[in-house]
């Protein structure tokens, strides 16, 4: 039994499907717009864990339905919450310790699509609210139909954004525009978010697949580890300064230089 056999294909409003060096995974509980739950981000970690130890390539992230995701599940605001998941409600009466390690464990589901060794593809139509907006910045590349707009909530409710995307949308779009999007709620929608760099690209509602399907089989079909080590180099620019960023190119580029040669060979 492989590790893709013991992962289940559908569950928890996740579906997951390995091609080769491609995973495709799905968010398919349109009815509910795609609400997230805890279950489905230890579903996404699953998923993003198992793409780094099968040596995937790409992971291509998209979702059912008209909208990528409406964000957390409003259940959790309720006393009643989520069948064997409890509410916010009880979380807030945990000592802070339990409650940091929580919220620790939710944001794995969105940090393995960052941190893991391959590139990951969000495609995102409708709304991308919250929760679904810190989804898609936690992804290398984002997609975005002509239909699509994000929102980060949060604030509206009191709280703030604590699924990883912070950090990254600070980075992406600077600091101003950043609080700004937090702080009004206000909707991004497709052009903004491309020209701000929260997309890579935008396309027609219609072309939304296959431009997922077209970007992701050219990454697999590259020569092999070239999107995971250049991914790996951009990562590091973000952080280092610019010397060792230069010592770092040189090292990846002895590693393609010899991947290239035994290819060759």
């Amino acid at each position: 039994m492989t590790v893709m056999d013991q992962l289940p294909k559908e569950a928890d409003g996740v579906r997951v499907e390995s091609d080769g060096q491609l995973m495709r995974i799905t968010l398919c509980a349109p009815d509910s717009r795609n609400a997230q739950t805890p279950a489905l981000w230890r579903r996404l970690q699953q998923a993003g864990e198992q793409a780094a130890e099968t040596g995937v390539a790409v992971v291509l992230l998209s979702a059912e339905g008209k909208s990528f995701s409406a964000g957390l599940d409003r259940r959790m605001f309720t006393a009643e919450g989520i069948p064997g998941e409890g509410s916010l409600i009880d979380l807030v009466a945990s000592p802070d310790s339990d409650i940091d390690a929580t919220i620790a464990q939710y944001q794995h589901g969105f940090s393995v699509f960052t941190d893991g060794p391959f590139v990951s593809i969000a495609l995102v139509q409708g709304h991308a609210v919250g929760a679904g907006f810190q989804l898609a910045l936690a992804c290398d590349m984002v997609v975005c139909a002509e239909d699509a707009r994000f929102s980060m909530r949060e604030a509206a409710y009191g709280l703030v954004p604590d699924l990883t995307g912070t950090s990254r949308l600070v980075r992406t779009v600077g600091y101003q525009r950043a609080m700004h999007i937090c702080l009004t709620t206000r909707w991004v929608e497709a052009a903004e978010a491309r020209d701000a760099g929260i997309a890579a690209a935008v396309v027609p509602v219609e072309d939304l697949a296959a431009a997922g399907e077209e970007l992701s089989t050219g990454l697999v079909e590259a020569v092999p580890g070239t999107a995971q080590d250049t991914k790996t180099l951009l990562r590091s620019a973000e952080t280092l300064p610019p010397r060792e960023q230069r010592d770092r190119e040189r090292l990846v580029q002895i590693r393609r230089l010899r991947t290239l040669a035994g290819l060759r060979s």
